[in-house]
């Protein structure tokens, strides 16, 4: 970063937001082009009108975010809030939560503010879906002649195709506005699938062809993490984006050549499509805790050097997505973003100080390493999650955003028999250890 005349702090984060940019008359961007604070502000801060309405991110974390998610929905969907969300951002796990709810959506379309009528059968297709192990069976289905053609991610989009739902993108719900985030491995932004639209912000957006593109392949590339997946083709038309601010002579080439991987590889929290615009944001992060590792060889600190700053990036959209709920106020004094955040690590203590409703601060971090998968979840781990998700977005909404928790729909754990310290503790003693 350049210097200017006089000292000044400049926090730029190269994508379609920021967190603040404090600066001079002009300045200078990533891009060593000269910028200045109307257009600083216009690039990088958020829409200072903030017409988004309510909006949910669902984060990435296997089968374990798919299940947490579920308890979450499970709980807005009491207090009729699920109907009256305008937009879902999902990642990888979350994405798939996000296919099998756009499902249910489609068949059984809610009246916006009251409760989806066949919650329970969501709840089914859910655990049908995490009951069985999805990784091996696509392992299994790749060596039959017939698939040697297919990529594993192919075969994934095969099966939530075949398990979830075989709609098309644009036959999805009008509202809330479905929005499956991937990782443009050309551009290294954040990649978006919607009912209108796909692309990003660097390549450009595509309007044509997304009758072709099935929800599930959509769900697919959000959610096959690298390397054991490799990269997914868009199915979109080099040619076909329009609006995109990657410029130069081999901008349009690499257009032609993108490749999608996991959305948690840009961002695992699904932030970056919402909150710009977002008046309300509501945040359910499956994401697991950082490991600590002490020297184990050279192979070992090469796979380390990326966790680190994955790490180091997640934490940074944490801070700066908690400190605009607290900050209250956007530029020129405009009203900011409201909004709360609920993760695995957490318990009810952390809102409510002496709650004892939910799972203690230890069962939290044995639920918070369950592993990032997409085998075979027990039924003891699926009503363990459901019940975390559940309990954490109860004490979180109460809370924080206590303008919408005005229902008097009562508490109601989903599994109350998994709520025993000691038999939790049994159930989830190998659950950090992947099944083949």
């Amino acid at each position: 970063m350049r210097a200017v005349s006089r000292p000044v702090i400049i926090i730029i984060h190269q994508s379609e937001g920021a967190t603040h940019v404090t600066a001079p008359s002009t300045t200078t961007a990533a891009n060593d082009r000269p910028m200045s604070v109307g257009t600083a502000i216009h690039e990088y801060l958020p829409n200072p009108t903030r017409q988004g309405g309510l909006c949910l991110a669902l984060s990435g974390g296997g089968f374990r975010a798919t299940l947490f998610h579920l308890g979450a929905l499970r709980r807005l969907n009491e207090l009729n809030l699920l109907s009256s969300i305008d937009s879902i951002a999902s990642v990888s796990g979350g994405s798939i939560m996000a296919a099998c709810l756009a499902d249910a959506m489609m068949t059984n379309p809610p009246v916006r503010g009251t409760a989806l009528t066949d919650f329970e059968g969501l709840v089914k297709k859910v655990h049908d879906l995490t009951s069985y192990n999805l990784r091996r069976t696509i392992l299994l289905k790749k060596v039959e002649p017939q698939n040697w053609a297919c990529s594993l991610p192919e075969l994934v989009a095969k099966e939530l195709e075949e398990r979830v739902t075989s709609r098309a993108l644009v036959d999805l719900p009008t509202t809330p506005r479905f929005i499956f985030c991937a990782t443009d491995m050309a551009f290294g932004v954040n990649w978006v699938y919607t009912k209108e639209k796909a692309g990003d912000w660097q390549a450009g957006y595509t309007t044509s062809g997304l009758e072709k593109i099935k929800i599930a392949y959509a769900a697919a590339a959000s959610a096959c993490f690298p390397p054991v997946f490799k990269p997914l083709d868009p199915q979109v038309a080099g040619n076909g984006f329009s609006g995109g601010a990657a410029q130069g002579p081999d901008a349009d080439l690499y257009r032609s050549r993108i490749r999608l991987c996991d959305g948690g590889v840009y961002d695992n929290m699904g932030l970056e499509p919402v909150w710009k615009n977002a008046q309300t944001l509501l945040v359910s992060d499956a994401g697991g805790p950082f490991e600590y590792a002490s020297d184990r060889g050279t192979v070992s600190e090469i796979k380390r050097y990326p966790d680190i700053m994955g790490n180091q990036a997640r934490a940074l959209r944490k801070r700066w997505l908690i400190s605009s709920f607290i900050s209250g106020t956007g530029p020129g004094g405009t009203t900011g973003i409201t909004g709360t955040y609920w993760g695995t690590e957490g318990d009810r203590s952390r809102y409510i100080a002496g709650d004892i409703l939910g799972y203690s601060p230890e069962l939290a971090t044995l639920i918070a390493h369950i592993r990032t998968d997409l085998d075979e979840f027990s039924g003891a781990e699926a009503a363990i999650l459901e019940n975390h998700g559940y309990l954490l977005t109860d004490a979180a909404l109460k809370v924080h955003v206590p303008t919408l928790y005005v229902t008097s729909s009562p508490l109601k754990t989903p599994y109350p028999e998994w709520m025993d310290e000691n038999k939790v503790k049994a159930a989830l003693k190998d659950s950090s250890t992947q099944h083949f």
